[in-house]
């Protein structure tokens, strides 16, 4: 399995002990939409990230822009312990 990549198919993504996605911009902003809050299917390829045990997801504010529950996630993001995010 690779340590490090830019691009991977979707199996060895899921095959991965941890997963770390970072997103920047509005113009990802649908895509992170359909991926985090989206149903499961194969029209979004990244939804089956929602799958995998130990993903963390990095998104700026504009990429966030289009996420329903953006509020949620925030506070969520507040009450993490400091350093655990």
């Amino acid at each position: 399995m690779p340590v490090h990549c830019v691009t991977q198919g979707l199996g060895t993504i899921l095959e991965a002990r941890q997963l770390l996605l970072v997103v920047q911009g509005e113009g990802k902003a649908e895509a992170v939409a359909q991926m985090i809050e989206g149903p499961l299917a194969s029209i979004c390829p990244a939804s089956a990230l929602q799958l995998h045990p130990d993903a963390v997801v990095v998104i700026d504010r504009a990429a966030a822009s289009q996420l329903r529950f953006y509020d949620y996630y925030e506070y969520v993001q507040e009450q993490l312990p400091e350093g655990s995010a």
